[in-house]
């Protein structure tokens, strides 16, 4: 077995990486962007080739929300294009594909977990070009796995815990959003289950979806950020999504039902506050 796992400088990059170098040693080969253009077909297909690929797990992606509204065509090249081109090389190579999407496909007017099975009605730049990355991939390598996952974090890279953290020291009050829901997922939770499924004795191409248990407003989330990381006494004031204007819209639900994955590769998932617990400890004693 020999995987590629793209996007290696991202959250889910960087827990993969530790994962794998300590339970598979020498399984695995990281990219990102300045090692492997994944826009640029013929460059995967001699990769694959050259380095006998048997699993891609691509966690490469356009993920800045609000700059996709302006930046549509380097969103779109990686979200749609890029994993085009992972499908096609994956297809003739005869790879596996564990591709990462996200809860964006969908509107957020739903009022219950969203099922794989759900239409889907992504309304902003960023998850229109995932959906279309998924249609692609669906299509052209169908026995490919797609994960589906939503408000990632970790102590690598850009993320909501981060952000918090740094105005709980720089500002003397912080106002947050208190009308969108979904749940808050740790990426090495994420890592964990995807290499659950590497490891499994099965294949079940299709859909799944995945974040850690329980449910939270961002405004809950940075609550518990604030009494987790010892600023229980800071000033968090929740507000409306109208105060808070953005370019892009965001599902106001999304909140991803998580019984297929468990069912089908017996995934344990951790409650969200568990894991912000577990990620804030590691990033006191490691310095982040």
């Amino acid at each position: 077995m020999k995987l590629l796992v793209t996007g290696s400088h991202g959250q889910l990059g960087r827990e993969l990486q530790l994962l794998l170098d300590k339970e598979m040693p020498g399984s695995a080969i990281y990219t990102d962007k300045d090692e492997l253009d994944i826009t640029d077909q013929k460059a995967i297909e001699d990769f694959l080739t050259k380095h006998d690929i048997s699993h891609i797990i691509n966690c490469a992606a356009y993920t800045d929300v609000e700059r996709a509204e302006d930046e549509k065509l380097e969103c779109s090249a990686l979200n749609f294009t890029a994993v085009k081109n992972i499908a096609m090389a994956a297809d003739s190579n005869g790879a596996k594909v564990i591709h990462i999407s996200t809860d964006y496909v969908f509107d957020g007017t739903s009022n219950r977990p969203y099922r794989e099975s759900d239409k889907v009605n992504p309304i902003s730049q960023y998850g229109t070009t995932k959906r279309k990355g998924e249609t692609a991939l669906i299509a052209l390598a169908p026995e490919s796995i797609i994960i589906r996952t939503a408000w990632l974090y970790s102590p690598y890279g850009r993320n909501f815990v981060k952000t918090m953290l740094r105005l709980f020291k720089s500002q003397p009050e912080v106002k947050v959003v208190c009308d969108q829901v979904g749940t808050p997922t740790y990426a090495r939770d994420l890592a964990k289950a995807i290499l659950k499924i590497v490891n499994s004795n099965q294949w079940v191409p299709g859909i799944y979806h995945f974040t850690d248990e329980g449910v939270a407003s961002w405004y809950d989330f940075a609550k518990s950020i604030a009494k987790l990381s010892g600023y229980g006494d800071y000033k968090i004031t929740p507000i409306p999504s109208e105060e808070y204007p953005q370019g892009a819209a965001r599902p106001y639900y999304s909140v991803l039902d998580r019984s297929r994955i468990k069912a089908t590769y017996g995934v344990e998932i951790p409650h969200w506050e568990e894991s912000l617990a577990e990620c804030l400890r590691i990033m006191k004693e490691e310095k982040f």
